[in-house]
């Protein structure tokens, strides 16, 4: 039993360590956007998202390449306070860790925001994070 604890502890170490990892690094200027649809537009569901990056380039997830990332579209939420953790994956975080640069979603009619989170190899947000400006669309 004693020894069950002692190897709990350790994995538990182990795991905090991962998850204090070093954030991966952004270049300066890099910025992700939503092309489409525009701020303030009514649009009809589903709804196609064209997603924007300058400054850096998309590759998948649990590939590593200098200045890269992927995308994380955040619906009716905002960015995680923790920014050293991978971003969760739930119906308002929508992963594209294949590296997509456009997703056509679901959303029921009314107002909604849409934001995008770019993450590292690990869906963890760069170091400083690439954020784009939130926008709000009505869907009828």
């Amino acid at each position: 039993m004693r020894a069950v604890a002692i190897a709990a502890v350790a994995l538990a170490s182990v795991a905090t360590f991962a998850w204090a990892q070093e954030r991966t690094a952004s270049p300066a200027g890099a910025e992700v956007y939503i092309i489409s649809p525009k701020d303030g537009a009514t649009v009809k569901s589903p709804v196609t998202i064209e997603f924007g990056l300058k400054g850096m380039g998309v590759a998948p997830a649990g590939v590593k390449f200098e200045n890269t990332g992927h995308h994380h579209l955040l619906i009716d939420t905002d960015v995680p306070a923790d920014q050293n953790a991978p971003l969760p994956t739930s119906d308002n975080v929508r992963h594209f860790g294949k590296g997509q640069t456009e997703a056509t979603v679901e959303l029921k009619p009314g107002k909604h925001t849409l934001q995008l989170v770019l993450g590292d190899d690990k869906h963890t947000p760069h170091n400083p994070a690439v954020v784009s400006k939130k926008i709000t669309i009505t869907v009828k």
